[in-house]
């Protein structure tokens, strides 16, 4: 994967990408849908990589606030952490890059994401974009731009971690590579990008630059290229 490409930072989305929030997430979410009289298995898969005020004010629902309803589902899914589990090998992937090399880049709210960073005990980045940073939520590039910027690098020269449309929509615009995380997903996502289940079959290679490059690893008796 990547053979013999660095990066200058790694940008990894977390809900699904690093963190296994999809029961907690769903729960709340469901619970709004059969409030407002929707369609809720057909609604849920399209809550995911997306700002909660883009996914309401998309629904265009009569007399619905977008502003308001965002704001009590933060409220509901910040007090629901229950279940909330790291994708597999994430924590010590995480852990085992160079702290000024990586940014989290998720669509939820700063306090949200705390939450679930902390839930899933998973390292907490030096770097952390939320919804509230940008103007303009994934597909949008604005997030992926702005964690480049913090870490003093082109996100043309990043690496993103995604496992939604919006966010992989998100990091082709900025001009990242991607490489899909299908940990949670149902069914297979048509992409042309490299995928993996999790981070238990990678590691790491950090030059003098500090430029990062995936390196083979040993599971049991298998190494991986």
């Amino acid at each position: 994967m990547f053979a013999g490409k660095k990066f200058a930072a790694f940008l990894f989305d977390m809900d699904g990408t690093v963190v296994n929030s999809i029961a907690a997430a769903e729960r709340v979410w469901a619970d709004w849908a059969h409030r407002q009289g929707l369609d809720v298995a057909a609604f849920l898969p399209t809550i995911h990589g997306v700002r909660a005020i883009e996914t309401i004010a998309g629904l265009a629902l009569p007399g619905v606030d977008p502003m308001r309803e965002a704001d009590a589902l933060l409220q509901a899914e910040a007090a629901d952490v229950d279940g909330i589990l790291p994708i597999a090998g994430a924590a010590a992937f995480l852990a085992s890059l160079p702290p000024e090399r990586w940014a989290i880049v998720t669509s939820a709210p700063r306090e949200l994401a705390l939450l679930r960073i902390a839930a899933a005990g998973i390292p907490l980045p030096a770097i952390l974009v939320a919804a509230e940073d940008v103007s303009r939520g994934k597909p949008a590039p604005d997030c992926f731009r702005l964690a480049a910027e913090r870490l003093g690098v082109d996100a043309r020269d990043c690496l993103v971690f995604e496992d939604a449309p919006a966010g992989i929509s998100a990091a082709e615009a900025a001009g990242a590579a991607v490489v899909v995380i299908s940990a949670t997903h149902r069914h297979p996502l048509q992409t042309p990008h490299a995928a993996i289940a999790g981070y238990d079959a990678i590691g790491i290679a950090v030059d003098d630059r500090g430029w990062i490059a995936f390196e083979a690893k040993c599971i049991a008796t298998a190494c991986l290229d």
